[in-house]
């Protein structure tokens, strides 16, 4: 991952902050920092790519792509794999 000082906002990026500041909220009057709704983020993403990959054995992969995202997913039974890049 390269290191970068800034994080330019698209506007795509920008509706993305405001649906997941919204469900990282508190409240309806909460309105949680960038780095709050960041750390939230990643911290799903790891995890979900964690639950993925320890249902592997367990649950059929027909199941298991119920819950695929755009990010995140199981394919063939054999790998998770990103789809993001």
């Amino acid at each position: 991952m390269a290191r970068r000082t800034s994080l330019k906002i698209t506007d795509e990026r920008e509706r993305l902050l405001e649906e997941a500041s919204e469900i990282v909220a508190g409240g309806p009057d909460d309105d949680p920092p960038m780095s709050d709704v960041l750390d939230a983020a990643m911290t799903h993403l790891v995890q979900s790519e964690e639950n993925i990959q320890a249902a592997r054995g367990e649950v059929r992969p027909d199941v298991i792509q119920q819950f695929n995202t755009d990010v995140v997913g199981l394919w063939y039974r054999t790998r998770v794999e990103s789809r993001w890049r």
